[in-house]
């Protein structure tokens, strides 16, 4: 989770521990925010409907339908699935400012927000970590 997150400020409150004994190898970019590699990511390539949902605590996130190719090497949505299902933290890590997307559910490191997405209907760029979703097929 983000250092500047209080885990105490989501629904889902588990301990450090609860949440490195079931997420495993995905714990690092889940709950202390680090990033997988471009090109790397199982969903990256994931081009079937269905939602994107929090690989931690399974919260909807985002809709099949606004996910595009940025080039990015990441799995990209131009919207989440209705606006409070992240939340939204200024990042100041790697001497830049970003904005953090976090799970407002559970607080969990999805990946970033950038404003470069001019082909898209807003212009956003959610630029989140494949190890940091699960997908749900449409049924």
């Amino acid at each position: 989770m983000s250092s500047t997150t209080d885990p105490t400020a989501f629904p889902v409150v588990k301990s450090e521990d609860e949440w490195r004994a079931e997420l495993g190898p995905r714990y690092s970019i889940l709950r202390e925010a680090a990033t997988e590699r471009p090109w790397s990511g199982a969903l990256l390539d994931e081009k079937r409907a269905g939602v994107y949902t929090c690989g931690a605590c399974g919260a909807e996130l985002f809709p099949s339908g606004t996910k595009f190719e940025s080039g990015s090497g990441w799995p990209s949505f131009y919207q989440a699935i209705k606006p409070d299902a992240v939340k939204l933290i200024t990042d100041k890590t790697l001497g830049m400012v970003r904005t953090e997307v976090v799970c407002a559910n559970c607080g969990s490191h999805l990946g970033h927000l950038f404003d470069d997405a001019y082909q898209t209907p807003t212009g956003d760029r959610y630029c989140m970590n494949s190890a940091s979703l699960s997908f749900q097929e449409e049924k």
